[in-house]
């Protein structure tokens, strides 16, 4: 999913959304450049600092030039927090497992879908007008789950169909709802749900330091 809130400069996409994503405020060297790149480095620092925005590169193996990292760290930047990518062959759809009596799955419209989230999330309301924002722009087949432990919100997720690509976004569980299994619920709901349309792939982004998310998601073999 990504923002309308972007900016497009001398070949890089500038992402500018105040939202909690990274990936919806942070700078990609797409493509070439033509002009000097301490030039371009200082326009996106002045563009973020008026934005009231941290300035954040997303550094990828299709960064230009290739050695983005390298020169921003002779400018006293420093990388933090890697982010995987798994992927998922969809060769038939995963076993759902079953839930507990206390516990209620729903598809939630956006709006429901962005109260649950922030709520977990404890978002403050302009981190939410930007989720809603980034989910409106979607203009792909798109479905969200909100799994409840009685009342109380206990698991998010949802999943985007890009042709035969699923991609799953906004997996959060309540730090006491934990290692219920919730999580594999959620996402082998949406992953059905994905395969059923033609999904024949499943894409999503985990923090590399996210053990117990990573072990999740390679039990459902990502």
């Amino acid at each position: 999913m990504q923002t309308q809130r972007q900016l497009f400069y001398d070949g890089w996409l500038l992402r500018v959304s105040p939202g909690r994503a990274k990936r919806g405020r942070s700078i990609n060297a797409f493509f070439g450049s033509t002009l000097p790149l301490a030039v371009k480095i200082e326009h996106c620092r002045r563009t973020y600092d008026r934005l009231g925005l941290p300035l954040l590169f997303r550094i990828t193996p299709f960064d230009c030039p290739p050695d983005l990292d390298t020169v921003l760290a002779v400018q006293g930047m420093a990388s933090f927090e890697t982010t995987l990518v798994q992927v998922l062959e969809l060769g038939q759809p995963p076993d759902v497992p079953g839930a507990a009596p206390e516990v209620s799955l729903s598809t939630p419209d956006i709006d429901g879908f962005v109260d649950a989230v922030g709520d977990l999330r404890g978002s403050s309301e302009a981190h939410r007008a930007a989720h809603r924002e980034r989910l409106q722009s979607v203009a792909l087949p798109r479905r969200h789950v909100v799994i409840r432990d009685g009342e109380r919100v206990a698991c998010t997720a949802t999943v985007v169909l890009d042709g035969p690509l699923a991609g799953i976004f906004d997996v959060l569980t309540a730090d006491d709802r934990r290692r219920r299994g919730l999580a594999t619920l959620a996402c082998t709901t949406l992953l059905n749900w994905a395969w059923g349309r033609g999904a024949q792939a499943a894409y999503l982004q985990v923090g590399a330091a996210n053990t117990a998310a990573i072990g999740v998601y390679r039990r459902l073999g990502f």
